[in-house]
C-alpha cells in the first residue's frame, strides 16, 4: 500500500476525538463512530442529553456494542502503519543483524528469528509483533471496561453519599424542632434536660457530617484516580506495536488495581438514643387499647415494595420484581379517631419490615396502598441486606435514628396536628410528624413482615 493510499485508509479509521486509530470502536445513533474510551470520557462529564461530539445529534442510548467491522479494519490500519514504519527504520538485533519481528511472551521482549531459536528462548512462546500487540490491546481493553464499570459504581456511591450529606443536615434541623416541640408539650420535663439533649444532638451530628464529608472526599479522589488510570491505559493502547509491547511491564496488576480502587463502604448516619425522663409515664395517661381487625396474610404489600424501589432508585441496586418471600400481616384498628389525644403501643420485635401509624378509611380500603397516597401517616422500617432504615410518610423522609427493638409507642394529638413515635424501651423520641392536617377519621394501621 503506497503512502497516499495508506494515509486515506487511516484517515477513515481515525477517531475524531483522540485523532488516533479506532480503539474498541462504537457507532452511535447518528452513524458516527468513536473509540469507546473517548466517548465514555466525553459523556462521563455529564452531558444531558448525550450528544454526538461530531454532529451534536442526540443519542438516546447510553451504551453501544463494539463495531466488529471497524475494529478489524482499525487493526489492519495499525498493521499497515507498522509495516510502513518498519520498512523505513527497522529495529535490528545487534547480535544477528536481523529485524526484530517476534515477541517473547515469557520475557516480554522483542526478538529476531535467530534469537527465538536460541537456548534462552527456544522453550518460550513467540508471536509476530502485530498479533502480540493486538492481543495485548484486547486484554487492556477488557481491563478498561472493568475499570469503567467500577468508575460508574463509584460515581453512584459518590452521588448517594453527597445526597445523604444534604439529607442528614436537613434531618438534624428538623429533629431539633421535633425535640423542642416534645419538651414544650410536656410540663414535667425540665428546660435543662432539653438544652443538654439539643447540645448532644448538635455535637453528634457535627461528627457524623464530618464523616460524610470525608467519605465524599475519599470517593472523589478514588474516582479521579480511576479515571486517570483509564486514560493511561487508553494512551498505552494507542502506542505503536513495538512501543506497546515494551511498555507492558509498567501496567499495574489486576490485584493492585483492585486493592487501590475498591469502592469504600458508605457512612451509615445514625444518631444515638437520648432518653427523655418521665416521657412514657406522661404519655400513658392518654393510653387507649386498640382492637385490630381485617387481619390477613399476603406475600406482597405495595407500600413496602414501593419503599424498596425508592431506596434502590435509578442509580441503586436492582430490585427483584418477583414477590418477596416475607409474609406480611396486615391489620387496621376497629376504632377511628376524629379528635383528642390518644396513646397506644405496638410490638415490632422480630419483624424485618414493618409499617405502623395512621391511615384514613379510604386508604385502608384501597387495594394498592401506595406511598404517594394522601391520608397516611406512617413510620416504616425496611431491611436491605443486613441494614435497617427508618422512614416516615407522607412525605417520605429518612429518619437517621436506631431501629426500635421492641415496643413502639404512638401519640396522636389530632387537634394539634402531631403524631409522635416513641421507643418505649429507651423512653426516647423516634420522630414526630408535625403540623399535619388531619381532616378525616383515622384508623391505626399495622403491617409486619416476617422472613
Amino acid at each position: 500500500m503506497d503512502s497516499d493510499t495508506l494515509q486515506v485508509f487511516q484517515s477513515e479509521l481515525t477517531c475524531s476525538i483522540c485523532m488516533n486509530c479506532f480503539l474498541d470502536p462504537v457507532t452511535i445513533d447518528c452513524g458516527h463512530s468513536f473509540c469507546r474510551p473517548c466517548l465514555s470520557l466525553c459523556w462521563e462529564e455529564g452531558q444531558t442529553p448525550r450528544s454526538c461530539p461530531e454532529c451534536r445529534g442526540i443519542s438516546e442510548r447510553p451504551d453501544f456494542k463494539t463495531n466488529i467491522v471497524l475494529k478489524r479494519l482499525a487493526s489492519l490500519a495499525r498493521q499497515a502503519r507498522a509495516d510502513h514504519d518498519q520498512s523505513s527504520e527497522e529495529q535490528i538485533c545487534v547480535t544477528h543483524q536481523e529485524a526484530k519481528g517476534l515477541f517473547c511472551e515469557a520475557d516480554q521482549t522483542l526478538l529476531c528469528g535467530s534469537c527465538s531459536e536460541g537456548p534462552k528462548h527456544a522453550a518460550h512462546s513467540h508471536s509476530p509483533i502485530h498479533r502480540a500487540a493486538e492481543e495485548s490491546r484486547e486484554k487492556l481493553v477488557k481491563r478498561m471496561r472493568s475499570l469503567w464499570k467500577l468508575r460508574a459504581k463509584m460515581q453512584i456511591s459518590l452521588n448517594q453519599e453527597a445526597n445523604k450529606t444534604q439529607s442528614f443536615e436537613n434531618y438534624v434541623a428538623l429533629r431539633k424542632i421535633m425535640i423542642t416541640v416534645q419538651y414544650q408539650r410536656i410540663p414535667l420535663l425540665l428546660h435543662e434536660d432539653e438544652k443538654l439533649h439539643l447540645e448532644a444532638l448538635e455535637q453528634e451530628a457535627k461528627e457524623i457530617c464530618q464523616q460524610l464529608k470525608e467519605s465524599v472526599f475519599t470517593m472523589t479522589q478514588q474516582g479521579e484516580s480511576l479515571k486517570e488510570m483509564y486514560r493511561e491505559l487508553t494512551g498505552m493502547c494507542h502506542k505503536l506495536d513495538m512501543d506497546l509491547l515494551q511498555s507492558l511491564g509498567s501496567v499495574p496488576s489486576c490485584r493492585s488495581e483492585s486493592e487501590q480502587l475498591h469502592v469504600p463502604q458508605p457512612v451509615v448516619p445514625e444518631l444515638s438514643v437520648w432518653p427523655i425522663p418521665g416521657l412514657i409515664d406522661w404519655l400513658r395517661q392518654f393510653q387507649v387499647y386498640i382492637v385490630l381487625n381485617n387481619e390477613e396474610v399476603t406475600h406482597h404489600l405495595p407500600v413496602l415494595e414501593d419503599l424498596r424501589c425508592l431506596l434502590a432508585g435509578p442509580d441503586g441496586p436492582g430490585v427483584d420484581d418477583t414477590p418477596p418471600r416475607s409474609k406480611y400481616f396486615l391489620a387496621w384498628g376497629a376504632e377511628s379517631f376524629t379528635s383528642g389525644q390518644h396513646y397506644w403501643e405496638v410490638d415490632v420485635a422480630g419483624c424485618c419490615n414493618w409499617a405502623i401509624g395512621l391511615c384514613n378509611d379510604s386508604w385502608a380500603r384501597e387495594s394498592d396502598m401506595t406511598l404517594d397516597s394522601k391520608g397516611i401517616f406512617l413510620l416504616l422500617c425496611i431491611k436491605e441486606n443486613s441494614q435497617y432504615s427508618l422512614f416516615t410518610s407522607f412525605p417520605l423522609l429518612p429518619q437517621y435514628v436506631k431501629k426500635p427493638l421492641g415496643q413502639v409507642g404512638m401519640f396522636l394529638d389530632y387537634d394539634g396536628g402531631i403524631l409522635s413515635f416513641i421507643d418505649v424501651a429507651n423512653s426516647s423520641l423516634i420522630c414526630s410528624l408535625l403540623y399535619c392536617s388531619f381532616s378525616s377519621p383515622l384508623k391505626p394501621f399495622l403491617c409486619s413482615g416476617y422472613p
